[in-house]
């Protein structure tokens, strides 16, 4: 039987669209502490709050997401936040002080939420039901792509230009985003006309996919150790120039094995991704713990990439089919929603760690943190079999 296509025109424009987002995302979250350390003098604890502070907003957003994307169009609301969010990376050439750096990260964060949101639940609308664990798959590697891109587009420009270019480029790089968006288009599902415009409890939340976003904010709650803090990890290990190798190691592995782990997702179960998964994230961050030397630095990035590149879309995956296709929306802003409660929460309970005990126990910690979560999801997936059986 012939596989239905993925790589749609409105596929690749959503892919190019979220690679800009992100990569706007994860260059500013790279280089923004460092702005707030050596420039604006601010402390560690500073610098983690402004991952929090993008994230609570995105966080009080991102339940009502769900409403307004049925109300008003998916795609319609991925435009408006693509142009309001150009607008916001626009202005940190200009806003200097921190309170201001501070209210505009904030501000940002909504239209982070709201974009994400639109086209991570455009993506699952075009994706064939029967590809959904590759497509998803494809899709999240836009993300994976910026993991990398951001942080070696970033540091680049602060190591030999300025922070003043790298609000520019940064800027330059979404306006390309909101270019690649003209080309997406929406799916219609037979009851898109029935939608009603009262707001109720139940759009909050889709309950369907709340258990495996639960557990995916653990995991994130533990990223949030490698996201806020390497490149202050490494500067005071001496690797800072290596953090953009680091971040190119992690991505490729992930891009690499991201087909595969696709495939054998859609092929034999979540279960042989994610429990793999979750033993290499493990390994990355003790790793990451006992660094002593640039061996070691990079080929923690290699576990970290495969560890977060299989359990992280997986989970994606099967918090979209637990619910049906018309609910893509809830079941994303559900997703998201505990994914970035875990970011924001993490970046600043291990910023307060880092102070008082260290980075060693930071990234001790948070493999910890990932044992308790694997041990749950095999407890979870053997009841599953159970109740089948």
């Amino acid at each position: 039987m012939k596989k239905e296509p993925i790589w749609s025109k409105s596929f690749i424009s959503l892919f190019l669209t979220n690679l800009s987002v992100f990569i706007v995302f994860y260059g500013l979250v790279s280089t923004l502490p460092l702005y707030a350390k050596d420039v604006l003098n601010k402390t560690d604890k500073d610098a983690g709050l402004l991952m929090s502070i993008f994230l609570l907003s995105a966080i009080l957003v991102r339940p009502f997401t769900g409403k307004i994307l049925d109300v008003y169009g998916k795609r319609k609301m991925l435009w408006i936040g693509l142009v309001l969010y150009l607008g916001c990376t626009i202005l940190y050439y200009f806003i200097e002080p921190f309170q201001g750096l501070l209210a505009l990260r904030f501000v940002q964060g909504i239209f982070f939420s709201l974009i994400t949101t639109a086209a991570g639940s455009l993506a699952v609308d075009n994706i064939p039901v029967t590809r959904r664990g590759a497509g998803l798959g494809y899709y999240t590697m836009s993300t994976n792509l910026a993991v990398v891109l951001g942080p070696l587009i970033g540091l680049f420009i602060i190591q030999y230009y300025s922070f003043d270019m790298l609000f520019i480029v940064m800027s330059f790089i979404m306006i390309i985003g909101v270019i690649t968006s003209l080309s997406i288009i929406q799916k219609d599902f037979p009851d898109a006309a029935s939608v009603q415009k009262k707001f109720a409890l139940g759009d909050l939340f889709e309950k369907k996919a709340l258990p495996i976003s639960l557990l995916a904010s653990v995991i994130s709650f533990s990223y949030a150790s490698v996201l806020s803090y390497l490149s202050i990890y490494a500067q005071a290990k001496d690797l800072l120039e290596l953090a953009s190798t680091f971040f190119l190691i992690y991505a490729a592995v992930m891009l690499v094995a991201r087909p595969f782990t696709g495939r054998i997702f859609d092929e034999k179960g979540p279960q042989f991704v994610i429990i793999p998964g979750f033993i290499s994230f493990i390994i990355g961050l003790i790793l990451l713990a006992f660094m002593d030397s640039t061996f070691v630095f990079l080929f923690a990035g290699a576990f970290l990439g495969f560890g977060y590149g299989s359990i992280v879309p997986s989970f994606q995956t099967l918090a979209m089919q637990a619910t049906d296709p018309e609910r893509s929306g809830y079941a994303t802003a559900t997703f998201f929603t505990l994914f970035d409660s875990g970011l924001a929460i993490g970046s600043f309970v291990f910023g307060l760690i880092a102070i008082s005990y260290g980075y060693q126990n930071v990234y001790l910690i948070a493999a910890f943190l990932i044992l308790i979560a694997s041990i749950i999801y095999v407890l979870l997936e053997r009841k599953k079999i159970s109740v089948v059986a």
